[in-house]
């Protein structure tokens, strides 16, 4: 089935993941335009679990460097999967399953490429290894293996389903609660919800449930999903759902050949423009927004969807047009372009199995120089776990039976096909 689903079904992207999902210069391309784009940030002191040296550096950049001077230069990029230390890795088919919770050091060289420069997968201690560029194939391999394993239920558990699934939900709930269909803003939002509540009641059903997807196939299932959850919550906050202030506050405005960033920004304004535009033609003061219905629809969401929370900085009620404008634009953002970032690539990233293994069956390795193929192949899920995977990220990226591109349409009462 895997092969039959690989060669029938996957696009030139999935065809490019298999060839080249070995290689560094790929691993790194994935933290800035993969499916999971928003673990990276810029990095200006080592953790001190992290006990990664200058003469690393020098190893995976092959030239005379300074550990300091790169930091206060700002060329060093950290990856960190703390959400997922501590969590018991689940058993799958009668057998342990193994978790990490890697941190992984990217570094930013003169000609402007990012390199991999060193994995740590556990926290410091006599039998925890740095892995380096430098070390043995599978040494660095197994390592990178780890990596993507952490980074596809981080993907899936906090940026897909928490971020955008549930959220939206608390934002078409907190819309049909409030809003009557003929309020301005019952119509500018109605669209975007448009499956949001059946798509998360198959999800209940079939992926996080008891018997799901996540707890029957994944590494984190059982009451590791719910703790996971519980910590990635922790981290939700309005400034972190607003694309501008996040990129911002991980210091990537200025990361070369960050696609998601640059293509991310430019919607983000073009739904700003949009939302502006309605919002000021219904609301032409700040006094006006003391509409009793849109207070109550933020009094939901806050209440309900952030639990009365004032540390996400979600407000619990409206005073000026300004501030509604920007929340708009992020439940927009969050419901629509956040999701397709997320959603549509994962049986490009996902379908060749060890490029997003969902459980790992060995334990991170604790000493360099033993790991070789057979450990490998001994890591990797089964067969039956790769399989369920590969459906479930198959079914999760295909667009709705009704899904129109905006690449192609026509205009109205016209043979013209506008491109966009």
């Amino acid at each position: 089935m895997q092969n039959n689903l690989i060669k029938k079904k996957r696009s030139k992207n999935a065809s490019y993941v298999q060839e080249h999902w070995m290689e560094d210069e790929f691993f790194t391309y994935q933290f800035l335009n993969g499916i999971n784009p928003m673990m990276i940030k810029q990095c200006f002191n080592i953790p001190e679990n992290f006990p990664v040296t200058e003469d690393m550096l020098q190893v995976a950049s092959l030239r005379p460097v300074s550990l300091a001077e790169e930091l206060q230069k700002g060329n060093l990029v950290l990856v960190d999967y703390h959400r997922l230390d501590g969590l018991a890795a689940n058993v799958i088919n009668d057998k342990q399953q193994y978790l990490a919770a890697p941190l992984v050091l990217l570094y930013l060289t003169p000609e402007d490429q990012l390199i991999p420069m060193a994995i740590q997968l556990k926290k410091p201690e006599d039998d925890n290894p740095i892995f380096l560029p430098a070390d043995s194939q599978y040494d660095w391999l197994m390592a990178k293996i780890f990596v993507r394993a952490a980074d596809f239920l981080d993907h899936e558990l906090n940026f897909h389903l928490l971020r955008t699934h549930l959220l939206s939900e608390v934002f078409a709930v907190a819309t049909l609660r409030n809003f009557p269909m003929v309020h301005p803003l019952h119509k500018l939002l109605n669209g975007h919800f448009r499956y949001t509540l059946q798509i998360n009641a198959l999800a209940r059903a079939q992926l996080i449930s008891e018997k799901g997807f996540f707890n029957e196939y994944t590494a984190v299932g059982g009451p590791a999903m719910m703790q996971y959850l519980q910590k990635a919550v922790t981290s939700l906050t309005c400034s972190a759902l607003c694309m501008p202030e996040d990129i911002t506050a991980h210091g990537l405005d200025k990361v070369p050949n960050f696609y998601y960033r640059d293509d991310g920004l430019k919607l983000w304004d073009t739904i700003h423009s949009y939302v502006k535009g309605v919002v000021e033609y219904y609301y032409t003061c700040n006094a006006e927004v003391r509409d009793t219905e849109l207070q109550s629809w933020i009094n939901d969401i806050f209440v309900f969807g952030f639990l009365s929370m004032t540390e996400t900085g979600i407000a619990r009620s409206f005073s000026s047009v300004t501030d509604l404008i920007k929340f708009l634009t992020m439940v927009i953002f969050t419901a629509s372009v956040q999701h397709a970032t997320v959603n549509s690539g994962q049986f490009d990233y996902y379908g060749w199995m060890p490029n997003g293994p969902l459980s790992l069956q060995q334990s991170p390795p604790m000493t360099k120089g033993k790991c070789t193929e057979s450990t490998m192949m001994a890591t990797l899920p089964d067969i039956n776990v790769t399989v369920h995977g590969l459906a479930t990220v198959y079914l999760l990226s295909k667009p709705s039976t009704d899904y129109v591109s905006t690449k192609r349409f026509t205009l109205p009462d016209s043979n013209i096909f506008v491109f966009m």
